[in-house]
């Protein structure tokens, strides 16, 4: 279970954790843990039910995994949903083919510290300016406080890395993703980033299986 997080909200936390199911193989589950602003579903196209249904999430299809959105309903605490989910995951046998990725809430309050916690690695998500920068490395810092490695990070709306991100981040930039306007994973140079992140997620075997 890969946490995909970020200090600061609007840095395409949820677009990254598309772009990387889509580039990892066999149909990722993907979990909203965005009580807040759920919008995962909205940019994945599935339908958000009034249950949490854990047994047969909907596929999105132009992303090629399953997605677990935040239901209308009534919802237990997020550790406990979080471990019915690798719970329901693993009983299907899926670690053994694929991963779980959960697109985590902005800030350093508990609600982003709880799927931190519930991952077995985290990739962080900053655009290239400092202030993000920052609060990407606060997110670093939490994760490591509660001891989920962060296995690298993904810079967004830019086509270029600076030199001393992966120093501040403690973590290799995996890639750096250019801005592009409307839908930025219907571009082919946006897939072709994410592609390459997750290639270099594959060959972390601990966090991403085979």
């Amino acid at each position: 279970m890969l946490a995909i997080a970020g200090g600061k909200g609007g840095v395409g936390k949820t677009t990254t954790t598309l772009g990387l199911a889509a580039a990892l193989p066999d149909r990722p589950l993907v979990v909203d843990a965005d009580r807040d602003m759920p919008d995962l579903h909205a940019l994945a196209r599935v339908p958000r039910s009034n249950e949490d249904p854990t047994d047969d999430p909907p596929l999105a299809a132009d992303h090629g995994c399953r997605v677990l959105p935040v239901p209308n309903g009534e919802l237990p605490p997020a550790a406990e949903r979080l471990a019915a989910v690798r719970a329901d995951w693993e009983a299907d046998g899926a670690p053994a083919r694929s991963t779980v990725l959960v697109d985590t809430p902005a800030g350093a309050g508990i609600d982003a510290a709880t799927p931190l916690r519930a991952a077995d690695g985290a990739v962080l998500v900053s655009t290239a300016c400092a202030p993000a920068l920052r609060n990407a490395a606060k997110t670093a810092a939490m994760a490591r406080a509660v001891d989920t490695p962060v296995v690298g990070a993904v810079l967004t709306r830019t086509a270029v890395r600076p030199p001393n991100a992966a120093e501040l981040l403690g973590c290799p930039v995996l890639a750096a993703v250019p801005r592009v306007d409307g839908r930025p994973l219907d571009a082919r140079r946006v897939r072709e980033r994410y592609e390459r992140a997750a290639t270099a997620l594959r060959d972390r075997a601990d966090v991403v299986p085979g």
